[in-house]
């Protein structure tokens, strides 16, 4: 794959953990689709990133300007990401040049400089170009799609119950509990549908030319108080170390509220479930990184009336 051998096998035991075999396959024929893509798409130059997680992900060449090569084991996730990207149009978003979706393949426009927005030390910033990032993304879909909706995501805690014969495994039964029943509260009262991005944190808006743009989306159909979610306990592990992470998260939402023009509680109150919910795809997905999510949920669940 061109990547050192530590990060490669770092690379495929995340891919196995989360595919098993189907991405032990795809870890077979990965050399093969990387060469398909580059004959298909004029590529040269192609040199994979040092810090690969699900995804592999590459800087190349295209006649000489600079663009990006995604693939992935196919899944309705990555379909969706591509969906969303279209449905985007580049507003807001790192512009979709080319996919192919039995490939698991996408190939995206170089962003420049391409910081993320972890790098920006002033918090009160960073946090009002989250939200204008947000504003342009959002739109109502298109009569027909395929994407999920906040509904089915937050079904996700029925599974938990399933898994652990109706208890609540290594989460708190008191925090599980509140998610469920918060959740439906919400639900209950969405406003306007749009699509979402649905993982809009610090490493996911990096900076393009003078502005800033959404990398990875997961597209996910709710109300736009649910898109801040995500970022109110980001980035991870950082967040956390902050002298107050109460108040930090406080300020974020009096932002969020000031520059979105939405209700404070409700967003507070989705980050709270959201945050559960992650623990539980934590477990799910690979079995790590859910204490995070639950301490970050505990703080949270003290801020929820």
């Amino acid at each position: 794959m061109g990547a050192n051998k530590s990060t490669t096998d770092t690379f495929a035991r995340r891919i196995v953990g989360v595919y098993g075999d189907k991405g032990q396959a795809w870890l077979a024929r990965l050399p093969t689709i990387i060469a398909a893509c580059e004959e298909q798409w004029s590529l040269s130059h192609v040199s994979p990133l040092t810090n690969l997680s699900y995804n592999y992900v590459a800087v190349a060449l295209r006649d000489e300007v600079r663009v990006v090569l995604k693939l992935g084991v196919p899944n309705p996730g990555l379909d969706c990401e591509i969906e969303a990207l279209r449905h985007f149009g580049g507003r807001g978003a790192v512009k979709l040049l080319e996919a192919d979706r039995q490939r698991g393949a996408l190939l995206l426009e170089g962003l420049v400089p391409g910081e993320t927005l972890a790098s920006l030390s002033d918090e009160e910033e960073a946090t009002r170009i989250a939200a204008r990032v947000m504003r342009r993304l959002w739109r109502p879909p298109d009569g027909q799609h395929a994407f999920p909706t906040v509904a089915e995501w937050a079904s996700g805690l029925k599974r938990l119950r399933l898994r652990f014969e109706g208890q609540t495994g290594p989460l708190p039964r008191v925090l599980v509990e509140k998610a469920e029943s918060l959740f439906q509260v919400l639900l209950n009262s969405m406003d306007e549908p749009v699509l979402l991005h649905g993982d809009c944190h610090h490493d996911n808006i990096l900076s393009h030319g003078s502005g800033w743009v959404v990398i990875d989306p997961k597209g996910v159909i709710g109300e736009r108080a649910y898109e801040v979610a995500r970022f109110l306990h980001n980035p991870a592990p950082g967040f956390l170390n902050t002298p107050n992470p109460r108040d930090v998260v406080l300020r974020r939402v009096e932002i969020f509220g000031d520059e979105l023009g939405l209700d404070q509680g409700r967003l507070l109150a989705w980050g709270f479930c959201k945050t559960v919910l992650s623990a539980w795809w934590s477990i799910e997905d690979h079995n790590n990184g859910w204490q995070y999510a639950i301490s970050c949920a505990n703080i949270l669940n003290k801020l929820v009336d």
